[in-house]
Protein backbone atom coordinates (compact mmCIF):
# COMPACT_ATOMS: atom_id res chain seq x y z
CA UNK A 1 0.00 0.00 0.00
CA UNK A 2 1.10 3.55 -0.74
CA UNK A 3 1.29 5.71 2.37
CA UNK A 4 -0.18 9.19 1.80
CA UNK A 5 -0.62 12.51 3.55
CA UNK A 6 -3.22 14.59 1.69
CA UNK A 7 -2.66 18.32 2.20
CA UNK A 8 -5.80 20.11 1.04
CA UNK A 9 -8.11 23.14 1.17
CA UNK A 10 -11.65 21.77 0.63
CA UNK A 11 -12.91 22.96 -1.88
CA UNK A 12 -15.07 20.86 -4.20
CA UNK A 13 -12.32 19.02 -6.06
CA UNK A 14 -10.55 18.39 -2.73
CA UNK A 15 -13.61 16.42 -1.63
CA UNK A 16 -13.18 14.04 -4.56
CA UNK A 17 -9.47 13.72 -3.75
CA UNK A 18 -10.40 12.69 -0.21
CA UNK A 19 -12.84 10.16 -1.67
CA UNK A 20 -10.11 8.55 -3.79
CA UNK A 21 -7.53 8.58 -1.02
CA UNK A 22 -9.83 6.90 1.47
CA UNK A 23 -11.70 4.58 -0.86
CA UNK A 24 -8.94 2.82 -2.77
CA UNK A 25 -7.37 -0.24 -1.10
CA UNK A 26 -3.98 0.60 -2.60
CA UNK A 27 -3.75 3.77 -0.49
CA UNK A 28 -2.96 3.96 3.22
CA UNK A 29 -4.27 7.42 4.07
CA UNK A 30 -2.15 8.44 7.07
CA UNK A 31 -3.91 11.75 7.56
CA UNK A 32 -5.43 14.87 6.07
CA UNK A 33 -3.91 18.29 6.68
CA UNK A 34 -5.61 21.57 5.85
CA UNK A 35 -4.28 24.84 4.51
CA UNK A 36 -5.90 28.18 3.74
CA UNK A 37 -6.48 28.45 0.03
CA UNK A 38 -9.85 27.98 -1.58
CA UNK A 39 -11.20 29.60 1.57
CA UNK A 40 -10.13 30.55 5.09
CA UNK A 41 -8.49 27.98 7.32
CA UNK A 42 -11.60 27.88 9.50
CA UNK A 43 -13.86 27.00 6.59
CA UNK A 44 -11.58 24.52 4.81
CA UNK A 45 -10.88 22.68 8.07
CA UNK A 46 -14.57 22.45 8.88
CA UNK A 47 -15.19 21.24 5.34
CA UNK A 48 -12.50 18.55 5.62
CA UNK A 49 -14.06 17.21 8.82
CA UNK A 50 -17.55 17.30 7.31
CA UNK A 51 -16.45 15.55 4.12
CA UNK A 52 -14.87 12.79 6.19
CA UNK A 53 -18.11 12.47 8.11
CA UNK A 54 -20.15 12.35 4.90
CA UNK A 55 -17.90 9.66 3.40
CA UNK A 56 -17.54 7.65 6.64
CA UNK A 57 -13.78 8.28 6.78
CA UNK A 58 -11.90 8.13 10.07
CA UNK A 59 -8.34 9.39 9.76
CA UNK A 60 -6.47 12.16 11.60
CA UNK A 61 -7.30 15.66 10.34
CA UNK A 62 -4.83 18.39 11.36
CA UNK A 63 -5.44 22.11 10.90
CA UNK A 64 -2.62 23.97 9.20
CA UNK A 65 -1.46 27.36 7.97
CA UNK A 66 -3.93 30.22 8.01
CA UNK A 67 -2.05 32.48 5.59
CA UNK A 68 0.69 32.39 2.94
CA UNK A 69 4.37 32.73 3.83
CA UNK A 70 4.78 36.30 2.53
CA UNK A 71 1.93 37.73 0.49
CA UNK A 72 -1.60 38.66 1.52
CA UNK A 73 -4.17 35.89 1.50
CA UNK A 74 -6.38 35.32 -1.54
CA UNK A 75 -9.34 32.93 -1.61
CA UNK A 76 -11.41 31.41 -4.39
CA UNK A 77 -14.90 32.17 -3.15
CA UNK A 78 -15.94 33.02 -6.71
CA UNK A 79 -15.44 29.33 -7.55
CA UNK A 80 -16.24 27.60 -4.24
CA UNK A 81 -18.83 29.90 -2.67
CA UNK A 82 -19.16 31.53 0.73
CA UNK A 83 -18.33 28.37 2.73
CA UNK A 84 -15.63 27.05 0.43
CA UNK A 85 -17.86 24.06 -0.39
CA UNK A 86 -21.25 25.45 -1.33
CA UNK A 87 -23.81 23.21 -2.97
CA UNK A 88 -23.79 19.76 -1.36
CA UNK A 89 -25.20 19.06 2.08
CA UNK A 90 -22.39 19.05 4.64
CA UNK A 91 -23.16 17.04 7.78
CA UNK A 92 -21.75 18.24 11.10
CA UNK A 93 -18.36 16.73 11.85
CA UNK A 94 -18.53 13.62 14.00
CA UNK A 95 -14.95 13.69 15.36
CA UNK A 96 -12.35 16.12 16.67
CA UNK A 97 -9.28 17.61 15.05
CA UNK A 98 -5.87 16.13 15.66
CA UNK A 99 -4.24 18.34 18.33
CA UNK A 100 -1.08 18.90 16.27
CA UNK A 101 -0.54 21.68 13.79
CA UNK A 102 -0.48 20.32 10.25
CA UNK A 103 3.21 21.17 9.86
CA UNK A 104 4.09 19.14 12.96
CA UNK A 105 1.80 16.32 11.86
CA UNK A 106 3.60 16.14 8.51
CA UNK A 107 7.05 16.17 10.10
CA UNK A 108 6.24 13.61 12.79
CA UNK A 109 4.51 11.27 10.36
CA UNK A 110 7.33 11.37 7.81
CA UNK A 111 10.04 11.00 10.45
CA UNK A 112 8.38 8.06 12.22
CA UNK A 113 7.79 6.00 9.08
CA UNK A 114 10.48 4.21 7.14
CA UNK A 115 12.38 6.43 4.69
CA UNK A 116 10.95 6.69 1.19
CA UNK A 117 7.55 5.29 2.17
CA UNK A 118 5.39 8.43 2.65
CA UNK A 119 4.04 10.46 -0.28
CA UNK A 120 2.90 14.07 0.19
CA UNK A 121 0.07 15.29 -2.01
CA UNK A 122 -0.45 19.05 -1.65
CA UNK A 123 -3.59 20.00 -3.57
CA UNK A 124 -3.95 23.50 -2.14
CA UNK A 125 -1.28 26.17 -1.69
CA UNK A 126 2.00 24.55 -0.63
CA UNK A 127 2.38 26.54 2.61
CA UNK A 128 2.33 23.59 5.02
CA UNK A 129 4.82 21.62 2.95
CA UNK A 130 7.24 24.54 2.68
CA UNK A 131 7.06 25.23 6.42
CA UNK A 132 7.67 21.56 7.17
CA UNK A 133 10.78 21.64 4.96
CA UNK A 134 12.03 24.77 6.70
CA UNK A 135 11.35 23.40 10.19
CA UNK A 136 12.74 19.91 9.58
CA UNK A 137 14.86 19.75 6.41
CA UNK A 138 15.47 16.03 6.90
CA UNK A 139 11.99 15.25 5.58
CA UNK A 140 13.24 16.04 2.07
CA UNK A 141 15.46 12.95 2.02
CA UNK A 142 12.84 10.78 3.73
CA UNK A 143 9.73 11.58 1.67
CA UNK A 144 9.11 9.10 -1.14
CA UNK A 145 7.67 11.71 -3.51
CA UNK A 146 5.58 14.86 -3.75
CA UNK A 147 2.63 14.77 -6.13
CA UNK A 148 1.36 18.33 -6.33
CA UNK A 149 -1.68 19.84 -7.97
CA UNK A 150 -0.76 23.25 -9.27
CA UNK A 151 1.03 25.24 -11.87
CA UNK A 152 0.85 25.18 -15.63
CA UNK A 153 3.24 25.21 -18.55
CA UNK A 154 0.79 27.08 -20.81
CA UNK A 155 -1.71 29.42 -19.13
CA UNK A 156 -3.24 30.17 -15.74
CA UNK A 157 -6.69 30.35 -14.18
CA UNK A 158 -6.35 33.28 -11.78
CA UNK A 159 -4.08 35.38 -14.01
CA UNK A 160 -3.22 34.76 -17.66
CA UNK A 161 -0.11 32.83 -16.59
CA UNK A 162 -0.59 31.75 -12.95
CA UNK A 163 -2.55 28.83 -11.51
CA UNK A 164 -4.35 29.50 -8.21
CA UNK A 165 -2.41 27.21 -5.83
CA UNK A 166 0.91 28.68 -6.92
CA UNK A 167 -0.37 32.25 -7.08
CA UNK A 168 -1.82 31.96 -3.56
CA UNK A 169 1.64 31.24 -2.10
CA UNK A 170 4.38 31.46 -4.72
CA UNK A 171 7.19 31.54 -2.13
CA UNK A 172 5.98 28.23 -0.71
CA UNK A 173 5.85 26.75 -4.21
CA UNK A 174 9.41 27.94 -4.78
CA UNK A 175 10.53 26.00 -1.71
CA UNK A 176 8.80 22.83 -2.87
CA UNK A 177 10.11 22.92 -6.44
CA UNK A 178 13.62 23.85 -5.30
CA UNK A 179 13.99 21.04 -2.77
CA UNK A 180 16.00 17.99 -3.78
CA UNK A 181 13.18 15.46 -3.83
CA UNK A 182 10.98 13.70 -6.37
CA UNK A 183 8.18 16.07 -7.48
CA UNK A 184 5.38 15.49 -9.93
CA UNK A 185 3.51 18.63 -11.02
CA UNK A 186 -0.03 17.98 -12.18
CA UNK A 187 -1.13 21.30 -13.55
CA UNK A 188 -4.00 22.97 -15.32
CA UNK A 189 -2.83 21.79 -18.71
CA UNK A 190 -4.04 18.34 -17.67
CA UNK A 191 -6.64 18.88 -14.95
CA UNK A 192 -8.68 21.66 -16.51
CA UNK A 193 -8.84 20.12 -19.96
CA UNK A 194 -8.65 16.35 -19.46
CA UNK A 195 -9.84 15.48 -15.92
CA UNK A 196 -13.48 16.46 -16.38
CA UNK A 197 -16.65 15.11 -14.79
CA UNK A 198 -18.38 14.39 -18.08
CA UNK A 199 -22.07 13.42 -18.31
CA UNK A 200 -20.94 9.82 -18.75
CA UNK A 201 -18.99 9.87 -15.47
CA UNK A 202 -21.81 11.62 -13.65
CA UNK A 203 -24.30 8.99 -14.81
CA UNK A 204 -22.02 6.21 -13.58
CA UNK A 205 -21.74 7.88 -10.15
CA UNK A 206 -25.51 8.42 -10.09
CA UNK A 207 -26.05 4.73 -10.74
CA UNK A 208 -24.18 3.88 -7.52
CA UNK A 209 -26.90 5.58 -5.49
CA UNK A 210 -26.86 6.64 -1.85
CA UNK A 211 -25.72 9.71 0.09
CA UNK A 212 -22.10 9.68 -1.09
CA UNK A 213 -23.12 9.51 -4.73
CA UNK A 214 -25.51 12.43 -4.23
CA UNK A 215 -22.83 14.44 -2.42
CA UNK A 216 -20.46 14.04 -5.36
CA UNK A 217 -23.13 14.95 -7.91
CA UNK A 218 -24.16 18.04 -5.92
CA UNK A 219 -20.51 19.04 -5.67
CA UNK A 220 -20.08 18.84 -9.43
CA UNK A 221 -23.40 20.58 -10.08
CA UNK A 222 -22.40 23.61 -8.03
CA UNK A 223 -18.88 23.97 -9.34
CA UNK A 224 -20.09 23.58 -12.91
CA UNK A 225 -22.04 26.81 -12.57
CA UNK A 226 -18.93 28.71 -11.46
CA UNK A 227 -16.49 26.95 -13.78
CA UNK A 228 -18.67 27.51 -16.79
CA UNK A 229 -19.25 31.15 -15.94
CA UNK A 230 -15.66 32.06 -15.10
CA UNK A 231 -13.41 29.55 -16.86
CA UNK A 232 -15.54 28.55 -19.85
CA UNK A 233 -14.94 24.81 -19.59
CA UNK A 234 -17.71 22.39 -20.56
CA UNK A 235 -17.80 20.17 -17.45
CA UNK A 236 -16.55 20.37 -13.85
CA UNK A 237 -12.79 19.93 -13.57
CA UNK A 238 -11.74 17.31 -11.01
CA UNK A 239 -8.32 18.87 -10.39
CA UNK A 240 -7.13 17.56 -7.04
CA UNK A 241 -8.17 13.94 -7.43
CA UNK A 242 -5.56 13.61 -10.18
CA UNK A 243 -2.77 13.64 -7.58
CA UNK A 244 -4.28 10.71 -5.73
CA UNK A 245 -5.03 8.92 -8.99
CA UNK A 246 -1.38 9.31 -10.02
CA UNK A 247 -0.32 7.55 -6.82
CA UNK A 248 -2.86 4.77 -7.25
CA UNK A 249 -2.15 4.14 -10.93
CA UNK A 250 0.82 5.99 -12.43
CA UNK A 251 0.11 4.34 -15.78
CA UNK A 252 -2.91 6.63 -16.18
CA UNK A 253 -0.55 9.58 -16.72
CA UNK A 254 2.30 10.46 -19.01
CA UNK A 255 4.95 12.89 -17.80
CA UNK A 256 7.97 14.76 -19.09
CA UNK A 257 10.98 15.92 -17.08
CA UNK A 258 11.45 19.65 -16.66
CA UNK A 259 13.33 22.25 -14.67
CA UNK A 260 10.43 24.13 -13.05
CA UNK A 261 10.91 27.60 -11.58
CA UNK A 262 8.35 29.84 -9.87
CA UNK A 263 8.21 33.52 -10.82
CA UNK A 264 8.30 35.53 -7.58
CA UNK A 265 8.84 39.10 -8.73
CA UNK A 266 7.11 39.76 -12.05
CA UNK A 267 4.50 42.49 -12.04
CA UNK A 268 2.25 40.56 -14.42
CA UNK A 269 3.68 37.06 -14.04
CA UNK A 270 4.03 36.45 -10.29
CA UNK A 271 3.06 32.89 -9.49
CA UNK A 272 3.82 31.58 -12.97
CA UNK A 273 5.47 28.18 -13.18
CA UNK A 274 8.08 28.30 -15.92
CA UNK A 275 8.87 24.81 -17.17
CA UNK A 276 12.10 24.25 -19.10
CA UNK A 277 11.53 20.80 -20.56
CA UNK A 278 14.50 18.51 -20.95
CA UNK A 279 13.27 17.63 -24.43
CA UNK A 280 12.93 21.28 -25.57
CA UNK A 281 15.21 22.10 -28.45
CA UNK A 282 17.49 25.08 -27.90
CA UNK A 283 16.01 26.03 -24.48
CA UNK A 284 18.61 25.34 -21.84
CA UNK A 285 18.91 28.55 -19.83
CA UNK A 286 17.18 30.45 -17.06
CA UNK A 287 18.45 34.01 -16.98
CA UNK A 288 21.75 33.06 -18.54
CA UNK A 289 22.28 30.06 -16.24
CA UNK A 290 22.22 26.70 -17.96
CA UNK A 291 19.84 24.09 -16.59
CA UNK A 292 22.04 21.21 -15.50
CA UNK A 293 21.01 17.58 -15.65
CA UNK A 294 20.16 17.58 -11.95
CA UNK A 295 17.70 20.45 -12.44
CA UNK A 296 15.43 18.37 -14.68
CA UNK A 297 13.90 16.60 -11.70
CA UNK A 298 10.23 17.63 -11.82
CA UNK A 299 7.92 15.28 -13.65
CA UNK A 300 5.29 17.41 -15.39
CA UNK A 301 2.02 15.59 -16.14
CA UNK A 302 1.10 15.81 -19.81
CA UNK A 303 -1.75 13.42 -20.60
CA UNK A 304 -4.42 11.51 -18.69
CA UNK A 305 -6.07 8.19 -19.50
CA UNK A 306 -9.58 9.40 -18.80
CA UNK A 307 -11.16 5.93 -18.75
CA UNK A 308 -8.80 4.76 -16.01
CA UNK A 309 -9.40 7.98 -14.06
CA UNK A 310 -13.18 7.63 -14.31
CA UNK A 311 -13.03 3.99 -13.20
CA UNK A 312 -11.09 4.98 -10.09
CA UNK A 313 -13.73 7.53 -9.07
CA UNK A 314 -16.65 5.16 -9.65
CA UNK A 315 -14.98 2.23 -7.90
CA UNK A 316 -14.10 4.31 -4.84
CA UNK A 317 -17.65 5.67 -4.67
CA UNK A 318 -18.96 2.10 -4.62
CA UNK A 319 -16.51 0.95 -1.94
CA UNK A 320 -17.21 3.84 0.42
CA UNK A 321 -20.96 3.50 -0.11
CA UNK A 322 -20.83 -0.20 0.71
CA UNK A 323 -18.59 0.38 3.74
CA UNK A 324 -20.86 3.11 5.07
CA UNK A 325 -23.92 0.86 4.68
CA UNK A 326 -22.23 -1.83 6.78
CA UNK A 327 -21.05 0.56 9.51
Amino acid sequence: MEKLILDCDPGHDDAIAILLAAGDPRIDLLGITTVAGNHTIENVTRNALSVCTAFGIQVPVARGSERPLVIEQVIADDIHGATGLDGPYLPPASFELDPRHAVDFIIETVMTHEPKTVTLAPVGPYTNIALAVRKEPRIVERVKQVIAMGGSYTRGNITPVAEFNIYADPEAAHVVFSADWDVTMIGLDLTQHQALATPELQERVRAVGGDISQFILDTWAFVHTTHNGLLDIPYPAVHDACCVAALIDPSAFTTELADVRVELEGRWSKGQTVANFQTASGMRHFGGTASEQKDYRTKVAMTLDWDKFADLIVDCTKRLTEAKAKA
